[in-house]
């Protein structure tokens, strides 16, 4: 063999040798990052006091995620008695056992105020011929929570207690209220559903013996309007896409960094919430991500290139600073995800795009608190549900 054929096949070998190496290295680079094995944590505090961009400068921009960000606030809780979704009671429950990266907000308590309220209900007394036990009170109910669109419900007074409450069995009660919600983000009140709650309010009333008194229809309508109009013009919910640079995330490397700021699993396969700091409430923040991937066998295999982070603005508490703590958790999943922040149309967005945000919500928060509908309050829950 001469010496030209042997350098040939040198030449050869090496091209290939490289080539095999080439195609493994991207095959690595570009394979979704898997979940990491438990070690101790990493300091987080330069990030979070450091706030890097958030515009992928030289990283293009790629299309919105099909999600939309209705979906995630479908969930109504029940007439003034605290009934929150599931995975809102399983994060709250799960609060303290996620609490390495978490950011420390101020405790508040929630109010406590009756079921139903002339601010965002019609109400219709009720007083029965003589005392009304709990359990005929229950029998009498209306088999449904709801007219129309509108949650439903009434109210017994306890004379032991002087507070209004729903039935309960081996309570006697004289005195009873009936009330429909004036709105929601489904619209105003109508007369169609004004008039079902007449029909249900005077069924009951015939079934033990009480008079009502109804409001005026045409009144309770132009109230109903107005404060839909209201709501309408002062409802907020934010989403921002956390989209990844170059490699995707595994699922259970997403569930992992998630789970570092606070997170805990939601019931929904691709949901997670960031718990509020009292029970019993709405999560501050939402974190949704493709739930087909999220439910696969195999939690390092699929592939994920974007998150949604969203905070339905009037459902949770000021104190929380929900907004800030979004700003801050999205700084540290950038930073440790090698991700860039964008809007819904996957428009990258820079740190300084976010404080006329806050400033607007600032305003927001005081004009709510104006109207006696403080955010995070159990009405403002009602109303803007």
């Amino acid at each position: 063999m001469s010496t030209l054929q042997i350098s040939l096949a040198i030449i050869g070998v090496v091209l290939l040798t490289l080539i095999v190496a080439y195609n493994a290295w991207t095959a690595r680079r570009n394979a979704p990052k898997k979940a990491r094995p438990a070690q101790a944590p990493r300091d987080s505090e330069q990030a979070l006091r450091h706030e890097p961009a958030f515009d992928g400068a030289g990283h293009p921009s790629v299309a919105p995620p099909p999600d939309s960000i209705h979906s995630m606030f479908d969930v109504e809780p029940e007439l003034g008695y605290g009934a929150q979704a599931q995975d809102q009671r399983k994060g709250a429950d799960s609060h303290d056992s996620h609490d390495s990266h978490h950011l420390s907000v101020p405790a508040h308590l929630p109010e406590r105020r009756s079921g139903l309220d002339p601010l965002i209900d019609a109400i219709a007394p009720l007083q029965a011929d003589q005392p009304v036990s709990g359990e005929a009170a229950l029998a009498a109910m209306p088999p449904t929570r709801r007219v129309g669109s509108k949650p439903f419900g009434i109210e017994g007074f306890n004379e032991t207690s002087q507070l209004w409450e729903r039935p309960l069995g081996g309570q006697r009660y004289r005195l009873f209220q009936a009330g429909v919600q004036l709105a929601n983000r489904t619209g105003a009140l109508n007369e169609i559903e004004y008039s079902e709650f007449v029909i249900k309010v005077q069924a009951f009333a015939d079934a033990i013996n009480a008079a009502p008194d109804f409001p005026d229809m045409l009144h309770e309508v132009a109230r109903a309007r107005e404060l839909d109009l209201f709501a309408s013009e002062h409802d907020a919910q934010l989403a921002f896409v956390l989209r990844a640079r170059r490699a995707a995330w595994s699922p259970g490397y997403l569930q992992q960094n998630a789970t570092r700021m606070g997170f805990v699993a939601g019931v929904l396969p691709g949901r997670m919430v960031l718990p509020a700091s009292a029970p019993g409430v709405p999560p501050l923040l939402n974190l949704m991500f493709d739930a087909q991937a999220a439910a696969t066998d195999d939690m390092d295999q699929s592939a994920i290139r974007d998150l949604l982070i969203s905070l339905d603005v009037a459902q949770v508490h000021r104190s929380e600073k929900p907004f800030a703590r979004l700003r801050e958790i999205a700084v540290v999943l950038c930073t440790h995800m090698d991700g860039v922040l964008c809007d819904q149309h996957g428009t990258p967005l820079p740190a300084m795009a976010m404080e006329p945000i806050a400033s607007d919500l600032e305003l927001l928060y005081d004009k709510l608190d104006s109207r006696d509908l403080a955010a995070g309050s159990p009405l403002a829950r009602r109303l803007f549900s």
